[in-house]
C-alpha cells in the first residue's frame, strides 16, 4: 500500500480521436479540440493522441500532425504522444518531427515510445516492410533520438534539424514487463496501458520502480497509468454510457470492428458469456459512476499502486457527455485536494 492519495497525482487525458457512428475523422479532430480546450480549462497536465492504424474508430494515425493541431489552438496544457510507434519510424524523422512541434509550442511537447505497431500485423508489415523486426531495435532507437536531440550531437554528419538541443521529454509506454526493464534502464518516466492491457500492470510498475536508474532526465521513478474513466451525475447513467466502451472492445476481441457506437440499455442481447469474459478482463482498470463512486475507487487503485499520475480515457458516444465526463473527473480530483472547481 501506498501513502499517496487521489490529491496527490496528476491527472491527463488519452485520445484516440473516436470516430462515432455518423461522424468523420474531420468531426473528430474537431471534438477532441474542443476537449482539449476544456481540459486545459479545468486543471489537466497533459493530452496525449495514440498511433494507430487501420481502424476504423480512430482517426490518431497521424499523430504528429494532431499534436500540432491541438496544441496551436490551445496555450499551456502540454500536448504529446501515447504514443509514437517507434519501430514504425526512423528515429531521425521523429526526432525532426517533435523538433518542429518544440520549436512551435515550446515547452509543451511531450514524446511518448511504444514498440508495437499499433495495428494489426498485415498493416504493420505495409508500415515497416523490410523493418518488419525493428521492434527489436527499440532500445537503440531511443538512445538514437536522445542523440539526434542533444547539443553534443551538432558535430555529427546526420543532425535533427529541427530538434537538436531541445528538451523533449521521453517517456516509454509499454503493456509488458519488456518495457518496464527498458523505462528503468534508460532512467525514462513509464507510461502502462492499463487501459486494455491490465495483466502484467503491477508486476510491470514493480519491475520498473525495483530497477530504476537515475538519468538526466529522471532522478526517480514515475509511473502513469492509462485507464478508462465514464464519470456522469449517476452511477447508473455512466454504466449506461459506458456499453459504448463494452461494444467497441468487442470489437477487438471478435474482430469486428466498426464505429463507436452508441449507448444501449443493455449487452446481454449483444455478447455472449465468453465475450463479455474476455471483454470485461481487458477493462479491468476501468473506473465508472458517479462522481463520490469515483473517488472511492480512484482512491484505492492510487494508495494500492502509488502511481504518479492517471491518464483517462473516455470512449463516450455523445460528445457533451463526454465532456462532462472529463469535467467531473477533474471535479473530484480537485475537491479531493480542498480545492473546488471555481
Amino acid at each position: 500500500m501506498s501513502t499517496k492519495k487521489l490529491s496527490d497525482i496528476k491527472y491527463s487525458i488519452l485520445d484516440l480521436a473516436p470516430v462515432v457512428q455518423g461522424g468523420t475523422p474531420g468531426t473528430s479532430f474537431k471534438l477532441s479540440l474542443e476537449i482539449a480546450q476544456l481540459a486545459e480549462r479545468v486543471g489537466y497536465t497533459r493530452y496525449w493522441f495514440a498511433e494507430h492504424h487501420n481502424m476504423i474508430s480512430v482517426a490518431s494515425s497521424a499523430t504528429a500532425v494532431l499534436i500540432g493541431y491541438v496544441a496551436g489552438g490551445t496555450s499551456k496544457i502540454r500536448v504529446g504522444s501515447g504514443g509514437i510507434m517507434l519501430p514504425n519510424h526512423a528515429p531521425l524523422i521523429i526526432a525532426e518531427q517533435f523538433g518542429t512541434l518544440e520549436s512551435l509550442y515550446p515547452g509543451r511537447i511531450d514524446l511518448g515510445l511504444g514498440r508495437a505497431p499499433g495495428t494489426d500485423q498485415l498493416t504493420a508489415l505495409a508500415i515497416r516492410g523490410e523493418n518488419f523486426n525493428a521492434v527489436q531495435n527499440f532500445p537503440k532507437d531511443i538512445l538514437r533520438l536522445q542523440t539526434f536531440f542533444s547539443a553534443e550531437n551538432a558535430d555529427s554528419k546526420v543532425r535533427a534539424i529541427p530538434g537538436e538541443g531541445l528538451d523533449i521529454p521521453i517517456w516509454v509506454l509499454g503493456s509488458s514487463t519488456d518495457s518496464a526493464k527498458v523505462a528503468a534502464a534508460m532512467g525514462l518516466p513509464y507510461a502502462f496501458a492499463s487501459h486494455f492491457a491490465p495483466t502484467y500492470f503491477r508486476e510491470a510498475i514493480k519491475i520498473y520502480r525495483d530497477n530504476f536508474r537515475p538519468s538526466d532526465q529522471l532522478k526517480e521513478p514515475y509511473v502513469m497509468a492509462c485507464v478508462n474513466v465514464v464519470a456522469a451525475d449517476t452511477d447508473a447513467e455512466a454504466e449506461r454510457l459506458a456499453t459504448s466502451m463494452k461494444q467497441m472492445f468487442l470489437g477487438v476481441v471478435t474482430g469486428r470492428r466498426r464505429l463507436l457506437p452508441p449507448p444501449v440499455k443493455d449487452m446481454s442481447g449483444i455478447w455472449t458469456p465468453y465475450e463479455e469474459e474476455a471483454v470485461m478482463q481487458m477493462l479491468a482498470y476501468s473506473f465508472v459512476g458517479g462522481a463520490e463512486t469515483i473517488k472511492n475507487k480512484l482512491n484505492s487503485f492510487i494508495e494500492e499502486t502509488g502511481v504518479d499520475e492517471i491518464m483517462a480515457t473516455s470512449p463516450i458516444f455523445d460528445q457533451q457527455s463526454r465532456m462532462y465526463s472529463v469535467k467531473l473527473l477533474a471535479d473530484v480530483i480537485r475537491k479531493s485536494a480542498y480545492a473546488p472547481l471555481s
